[in-house]
C-alpha cells in the first residue's frame, strides 16, 4: 500500500498514519478541526499498546509525563474497603512484556502528533473535511472541503478515524448511526498538590488505578502528568445530551448520583471540579467496517463501546497497526481477514467492559458474592485472567515488527 488518505488527526488516525508511513506509505491525513485542542481526560494504556507505541517511536516521546501505576484496586464506594487488586508497575512489565502506563490524552496526542510531523511521507492538514470518499477502478477519489474550497485526492486506500459521530461511517454500511447508552461519563482533573489532591491523597490511592464500586455509580481515579494530577471519571445513569465531549455539568447532579459515597470520597467529590460530562455512544461493531475498493473504518468509526474496560484508546491503536500489517503483507485482498480478527478481539472487550460494568455495579447479594469471589483469587490470579488482553502481540510480531 503505498498511498492513502485518512480522515481524523485523534489517536486512531494518527497511529494509522505513522504505522503506514513506517512501511513506506505516503499518507495524507485530513482533520476538521482548526486546531489540535486539549480534549479529554486521562487514558489507560495498557502493555498490549504502549508495545506499539514503542515500535512506532512514540513511548519515548510520552513516558515523561506517564505514571506507571501500581496495580488497579477495586474499592467499595460506601466503605473504601479494599475488595481486591491486580498488579502492575514492575510485575506488569514482566508478566506481558511492557509497562502499564496511566497519562492525559492531550500527553499522547502531542507525543503522536509530534512523530507524525517528523515522519517522512505524512502530511497533516487542519480545518479540512472529508465530504465523500468513491471507489473506482483507479483507487478512491476523496473530495476534501477546506475554508470554503473544495478539492480532491486521490488515494489507494482510505482510512475513516472520525470518530463515534463518524461522517464517513455512510459510506461503508447502511446503518451509519450511533447509539446512546443512558449513561453519563463526568470527568475532571485535580491538582495533587490542591485541597482535592490531599483528601484524595488521604484515602491511600494516589499510586494506583482504583475503581471505587457503587451500585449507583463507579468513579475510576488515578494519576496522571508525573504524578502531579489525578483524573477523577465518575459514570451514572443520564439523559441524552449534545454530541459533544466538553459538555458543561452541573455538579449538584453529579453529587445526588453520588449518594452513598464514603464520607471522605464524598469530600473529594465536592472539593473537585470543574466537572464536565459527556454522553456515552456506542456504535455496532456487527455491522461491516470496509467496503470493496478500499474505504475502511478504524477504531470508535467502527467500533465505539462503553469506556468499562479501558480499552477504547487500545482498539484504536491495535486497529491501525494492525491494518498497516495486513495491507502490507497483501494489500486490499487481506481486508476481509483483518476485518474478522479484529471484530472478533473487539467482540471480547466488549464482553470484559460489560462483566467489569455489571460488577462495578451490583448490589446486595449480587456485591456480597462479588466480594467473596473476588477475596477468594490471589492478585496472580486476577492478572492472569487478563492475559488475552495484555499479553495480546499482533500478527507477525515476530518477523521483524516487533520491539
Amino acid at each position: 500500500m503505498q498511498d492513502l488518505v485518512i480522515a481524523g488527526a485523534g489517536i486512531a488516525g494518527l497511529t494509522a498514519a505513522l504505522s503506514f508511513a513506517q512501511d513506506g506509505a505516503s499518507v495524507r491525513i485530513y482533520e476538521r478541526s482548526a486546531r489540535l485542542d486539549e480534549v479529554g481526560a486521562g487514558l489507560q494504556l495498557s502493555p498490549n499498546v504502549t508495545r506499539i507505541l514503542a515500535r512506532l517511536d512514540v513511548l519515548d516521546r510520552l513516558i515523561d509525563q506517564a505514571v506507571k501505576p501500581e496495580a488497579v484496586v477495586l474499592r467499595q464506594a460506601s466503605t473504601l474497603a479494599e475488595v481486591a487488586s491486580v498488579p502492575l508497575g514492575t510485575a506488569a512489565e514482566r508478566r506481558w512484556g511492557a509497562p502499564y502506563l496511566v497519562i492525559h490524552r492531550a500527553d499522547l496526542q502531542k507525543a503522536l502528533v509530534e512523530a507524525a510531523l517528523e515522519a517522512p511521507g505524512i502530511s497533516l492538514t487542519l480545518d479540512s473535511t472529508v465530504a465523500a470518499a468513491d471507489a473506482s477502478q483507479g483507487g478512491i477519489r476523496v473530495a476534501i472541503k477546506s475554508k470554503g474550497n473544495s478539492t480532491t485526492d486521490r488515494a489507494d486506500l482510505f482510512v475513516a478515524a472520525d470518530g463515534v459521530w463518524s461522517n464517513s461511517r455512510a459510506w461503508v454500511r447502511s446503518d451509519a448511526s450511533s447509539r446512546f447508552t443512558e449513561k453519563l461519563a463526568w470527568r475532571t482533573t485535580i491538582l495533587a498538590d490542591s485541597e482535592a489532591g490531599a483528601t484524595f491523597a488521604a484515602i491511600g490511592a494516589t499510586s494506583a488505578v482504583t475503581a471505587f464500586m457503587h451500585s449507583g455509580f463507579h468513579l475510576i481515579a488515578y494519576p496522571i502528568r508525573a504524578g502531579r494530577a489525578i483524573n477523577l471519571a465518575a459514570f451514572t445513569p443520564g439523559k441524552a445530551l449534545a454530541k459533544s465531549w466538553n459538555g458543561d455539568a452541573d455538579p449538584s447532579l453529579l453529587q445526588t448520583a453520588l449518594r452513598g459515597a464514603a464520607p471522605a470520597l464524598a469530600e473529594m467529590i465536592d472539593r473537585s471540579g470543574p466537572w464536565q460530562v459527556w454522553p456515552i455512544y456506542t456504535v455496532d461493531a456487527s455491522l461491516p467496517w470496509s467496503r470493496r475498493g478500499g474505504i475502511v473504518l478504524i477504531g470508535d468509526a467502527a467500533h465505539a463501546s462503553t469506556p468499562f474496560a479501558a480499552q477504547g484508546a487500545a482498539m484504536s491503536i491495535e486497529d491501525a497497526f494492525t491494518l498497516a500489517g495486513a495491507m502490507t503483507e497483501g494489500g486490499l485482498a487481506t481486508l476481509p481477514a483483518w476485518e474478522s480478527q479484529r471484530r472478533e478481539r473487539v467482540r471480547k472487550v466488549v464482553r470484559r467492559g460489560a462483566l467489569n460494568q455489571f460488577a462495578w455495579h451490583a448490589s446486595g447479594p449480587i456485591a456480597l458474592a462479588r466480594n467473596l469471589f473476588l477475596k477468594s483469587r490471589s492478585p496472580d490470579a486476577l492478572a492472569a485472567d487478563l492475559d488475552w488482553l495484555y499479553g495480546w502481540t499482533p500478527p507477525g510480531w515476530d518477523d521483524g515488527r516487533s520491539l
